[in-house]
C-alpha cells in the first residue's frame, strides 16, 4: 500500500523510530506541546492527531490511537507497516485488578491476556496472550527504579467492551491480572506480525476493586509519570 495511507497522511519520513500511542487526541497533543522541542502536526486525519519533534536531542514521535484493538490495530499496523516505525510505546489509562495495584500506580505490560477476535484475521484460531518487546520492558523497568516511580510489571487483560458483564474478572483476579484495559493485545500482536517493537505502560485511573476511581484533573496530572518514562526509554 502507498503513502498516505487511508488513515495517515503523513509523507514518508515524517515519524521517528519510536512513536508513543496514547488513546486521546488531545493528550498526543499536550505530549507534543508540553514535552517535544519544535513539535511539528504530521497527521490529523480523523482528528487523530501525530506529531514528531524532538525529546533531549532524539528525535520522537507521539499520535493517538483511538480506543479498543479495531482502532489501535489500524494506526499500529500502518505505522509498522508503511511508515517503517520501529517502536510504539502505547501511554494509556487502566484499571487496576490486583489488590496491589493502586491509583496512579504505573502497570507495565508484559503480555496481554483477552478476549478479541483480533488475531483470528491472520490465521490463528487458538487462545493467545501476546507479550511486549523484552528490551522496551526492560528499559521500562529499569527507568521505573531510577525515577522513583510506583510501578509494577506483569500481565494485563485487554478487553474488547468498556461496559459488560462477566464471570471472567473472578478469574483473572485469580490468576493475578494486574490490570485491565483496552488496547495493548492488538498492539503486540501487530508488532510481532511485522517484526517490529511495542510495549504498553498504563496509568491505573480506577479500581475495580474497590470502585476508587481519579477525577479528571487527577488523571491528567498524574499520567505526567507514565509519559515521561514512555519518553525516556523511547
Amino acid at each position: 500500500m502507498p503513502i498516505p495511507t487511508p488513515h495517515i497522511n503523513a509523507p514518508a519520513g515524517a515519524f521517528a523510530d519510536t512513536v508513543l500511542m496514547p488513546g486521546d487526541p488531545m493528550r498526543s497533543r499536550m505530549i507534543a506541546e508540553k514535552f517535544l522541542e519544535n513539535p511539528e502536526l504530521v497527521n490529523n486525519v480523523r482528528g487523530i492527531q501525530g506529531y514528531t519533534g524532538t525529546y533531549k536531542g532524539k528525535r520522537v514521535s507521539v499520535m493517538a490511537s483511538g480506543m479498543g484493538c479495531p482502532s489501535i490495530g489500524i494506526y499500529s499496523y500502518e505505522l509498522f507497516k508503511f511508515y517503517d516505525v520501529k517502536n510504539i510505546i502505547r501511554l494509556g489509562s487502566a484499571g487496576a485488578m490486583n489488590k496491589h495495584v493502586h491509583l496512579r500506580d504505573i502497570v507495565i505490560a508484559m503480555s496481554a491476556y483477552n478476549n478479541s477476535s483480533y488475531l483470528q484475521q491472520f490465521g490463528f484460531h487458538g487462545d493467545n496472550a501476546p507479550c511486549a518487546d523484552y528490551e522496551l520492558l526492560h528499559r521500562a523497568v529499569e527507568t521505573s527504579k531510577e525515577l522513583g516511580l510506583p510501578w509494577h510489571c506483569g500481565p494485563v487483560f485487554t478487553s474488547e467492551a468498556f461496559y459488560g458483564e462477566s464471570s471472567d474478572v473472578n478469574a483473572l483476579r485469580n490468576l493475578n491480572i494486574l490490570a485491565v484495559e483496552m488496547e495493548a493485545a492488538a498492539l503486540y500482536i501487530n508488532a510481532a506480525l511485522t517484526g517490529k517493537h511495542a510495549l504498553a505502560i498504563c496509568t491505573i485511573s480506577d479500581n475495580t476493586i474497590t470502585g476508587e476511581e481519579l477525577s479528571a484533573e487527577d488523571r491528567q496530572n498524574s499520567f505526567l509519570d507514565m509519559i515521561r518514562l514512555g519518553l525516556e526509554i523511547a
